[in-house]
């Protein structure tokens, strides 16, 4: 099964392959030696995840149960560009402040 990835179209902003609601992905956040697991976790779109928290047994078996496939570095950058221009803006001094630091 292929995972949707983003892609440049004739040198203009990426674009995103088809939605397949049969790849559900995860991000881990929490540390390794956390007592709970938190993660982002998205069905067909890397960029569509709910944040949730599991126990580490119970999340192994959440893992098992949807086949879940690791975000790669690639979405995960994708994820949070488009998370800085939902917080800061593209062209706003906040933005421009933000990349400084």
């Amino acid at each position: 099964m292929s995972r949707p990835t983003l892609r440049p179209v004739n040198g203009n902003a990426p674009q995103r392959d088809a939605f397949d609601p049969r790849i559900k992905y995860i991000r881990v956040r929490s540390e390794p030696d956390a007592r709970f697991v938190e993660f982002d976790f998205a069905i067909g779109d890397p960029s569509l995840f709910v944040e949730l928290v599991l126990p580490h047994g119970a999340f192994k078996k959440f893992c098992e149960i949807n086949a879940v496939v690791h975000m790669t570095l690639e979405q995960i950058a994708a994820v949070d560009s488009e998370m800085q221009k939902w917080r800061y803006g593209e062209e706003t001094l906040m933005a421009t402040n933000h990349a400084r630091t």
